[in-house]
């Protein structure tokens, strides 16, 4: 079943259509899809690489905007439906995570654990949903989502467009390395935006 539902997603990165299903595939992948976005991004920019830039930029409006509904669910529907996305994944009891995630270090852990999920293939969904069950900050999440997937379709876009086929099995053998080294240097981005923003007095004094 997995495997037919990956081969047509594949597929439909051929159709003419295929950046309105490209927008649809990431809408409903940040909140229940299984299968990711990367699998039409690749085939679609390979085919049209002078189009990367418009290909990355639907791809990120769309997921972001797929883990707008995903926070929505969880925050005012996660009885109705957030749980029932929760247990297919085998994800069950995370409620009583909430009051955990939502001071203190818990908001920096947050932060982590949505970052990790925005770029790499953790599964982003659950985290969208999540955020939303915990009220987290909605800009921030809106901000950390959107770096984080962004990151994630331009830099695979624009490797393809730049490298073309060569660059695939670089990819396929270092893509989890560059996306550790990537979240990390986004941690560390997010981390000096925090000081900066909370010591703004002593800096500008």
């Amino acid at each position: 079943m997995f495997k037919d539902l990956f081969n047509k997603t594949v597929a439909l990165a051929a159709h003419k259509s295929a950046r309105f299903f490209l927008s649809f595939v990431c809408i409903i992948e940040s909140i229940f899809f299984p299968i990711p976005p990367d699998v039409m991004i690749i085939p679609m920019t390979l085919a049209q690489k002078k189009r990367w830039l418009q290909i990355a930029t639907i791809a990120t409006l769309s997921s972001v905007v797929g883990g707008i509904i995903g926070y929505a669910i969880g925050y005012f529907f996660y009885q109705e439906i957030g749980i029932h996305i929760f247990e297919f994944y085998g994800f069950e009891g995370f409620k009583s995570f909430k009051d955990q995630v939502q001071v203190g270090k818990g908001f920096w852990a947050w932060i982590i654990l949505l970052a990790i999920a925005g770029f790499t293939p953790v599964p982003f969904k659950l985290l969208t949903i999540s955020s939303g069950l915990i009220h987290f900050n909605f800009f921030i999440f809106i901000l950390v989502a959107t770096l984080t997937r962004g990151s994630r379709f331009f830099i695979l876009a624009g490797l393809l467009s730049f490298f073309g086929h060569k660059i695939l099995p670089y990819i396929q053998k270092f893509s989890g390395k560059i996306m550790v080294v990537i979240t990390g240097l986004l941690l560390i981005g997010f981390y000096i935006a925090y000081l900066i923003y909370n010591n703004y007095e002593s800096f500008i004094n």
